[in-house]
């Protein structure tokens, strides 16, 4: 891979890491949100939407660190 591509992966790699933390910091919210409800409503629909949302944003926080370990790897190769 030349340096031009190398550089594009790495400015790729940044905005992923970019998007986890905003990510991350929606995710924390949502999370003491749902926690800071009384347990009457964490079991209502709107607390399990809530919960639901917490769950959602995990996994693609996850699957946002994969795509740039995968990336990382890509710019090694040469």
């Amino acid at each position: 891979m030349n340096r031009q591509r190398r550089i594009r992966i790495e400015q790729a790699i940044s905005l992923l890491h970019q998007v986890r933390e905003h990510l991350e910091a929606i995710h924390d919210e949502e999370r003491s949100a749902f926690e800071n409800l009384p347990e009457n409503l964490q079991m209502s629909e709107r607390g399990q939407k809530m919960e639901e949302g917490a769950e959602l944003l995990d996994g693609v926080i996850c699957d946002l660190e994969d795509m740039a370990c995968t990336l990382e790897e890509c710019r090694g190769v040469q």
